[in-house]
């Protein structure tokens, strides 16, 4: 990832798997992004309780597919099976968001080269302490800002099988499905695989 792309909050984007397979089959079908919109809003797809969450969500979710352009991740999200569906909504959020890259390759990642597989609070602390101290938009953030961003990201650990609950603290093996692998390969980001375990 660009070391020149900001660093955006996670805290109200989240890991959105139910949207993006929604988002996923409605580009398949080649509308545009107006009219998936519309789409979402008008028949309330995700189910929420605003058309101004639903309509900032939807943008959300069609953004992070547009980062990598990637028709095949886009089939996956839409049609795969849903261990393959998560681990390529993961990547596309890594994609998305610098936060996101940096804690899977650096700190995740980096467990599974040197089979290291504890993963405490500890893990989570010194990864933003780090950011705090090096950039100056992280330095930024509240402490609220700080600790959302560290239960979301341990709430997508949850979600994609790394840890079995919140008291976990030991990361698991993953299984990286072989058509998220090649999706990812095919768009020169396989410095993305080592965060899915795969060396």
């Amino acid at each position: 990832m660009d070391i020149h792309t900001p660093y955006r909050t996670i805290t109200r984007e989240q890991f959105l798997f139910h949207e993006m397979r929604i988002v996923a089959k409605l580009l398949l079908e080649e509308k545009s992004d107006s009219e998936i919109i519309g789409e979402v809003v008008t028949n309330n797809l995700f189910q929420y309780p605003t058309e101004k969450s639903l309509n900032n969500i939807t943008k959300v979710c069609l953004a992070r597919f547009h980062q990598t352009e990637s028709k095949e991740l886009i089939d996956i999200v839409a049609n795969g099976s849903s261990d393959a569906a998560k681990q390529a909504c993961l990547f596309l959020m890594m994609n998305y968001y610098r936060i996101v890259w940096e804690f899977m390759i650096g700190v995740i990642g980096e467990k599974y080269r040197t089979q290291d597989l504890s993963f405490t609070k500890m893990d989570l602390n010194s990864f933003f302490t780090r950011l705090q101290e090096q950039n100056e938009v992280v330095a930024s953030w509240s402490d609220a800002t700080i600790n959302k961003c560290k239960q979301i990201l341990k709430k997508i650990l949850i979600e994609n099988g790394y840890l079995d609950n919140q008291k976990s603290e030991v990361l698991n093996n993953i299984l990286l499905d072989l058509s998220v692998k090649e999706a990812i390969e095919n768009i020169n980001k396989r410095d993305a695989l080592i965060a899915f375990g795969y060396m």
